[in-house]
């Protein structure tokens, strides 16, 4: 005769967990995983393509998955129930996201270094198109009469 198995459901919002051993812990994780792996590949897809709308599309949505994900994980943690695989995973998955942060910020600056040589900002205080001196009155007129 065996043991019977006990099984006790824990009502958590948006988690599903019981206290039987091997009960489903890595699947209630997997599924959250797979959703950040599969954001960030669309995004780097996005990101390669150079297609804005995608880009805030797919990243609005890795932000939710990565929100997701990382409380199942952290109710997982707590347990004492993550698997030392789909750890791994998760901690990949946050280097790829910070590869992707750096990589969009180094093409942000280089925009903007780009921008800032075609349309310079403020005047040199030399002559304008117009051969009118360009520089900045400190009175309201622009003129000084005597």
């Amino acid at each position: 005769m065996s043991a019977p198995k006990i099984n006790v459901s824990v009502n958590v919002p948006g988690v599903a967990m019981s206290a039987t051993p091997n009960a489903q812990p890595s699947v209630d994780l997997e599924q959250p995983l797979q959703e950040v792996e599969s954001c960030l590949n669309l995004l780097g897809d996005a990101l390669h393509r150079r297609d804005t709308q995608a880009i805030e599309l797919h990243a609005a949505s890795l932000h939710l998955a990565l929100a997701r994900a990382i409380e199942q994980f952290t109710l997982a943690a707590r347990s004492g129930t993550v698997p030392a695989g789909l750890r791994t995973r998760l901690v990949q998955a946050g280097g790829r996201v910070a590869a992707q942060r750096e990589s969009l910020a180094r093409a942000t600056a280089a925009l903007d270094r780009a921008i800032d040589v075609l349309m310079p900002g403020e005047p040199s205080g030399l002559y304008g198109a117009s051969g009118k001196s360009e520089r900045k009155s400190a009175l309201a007129g622009g003129s000084i009469q005597a």
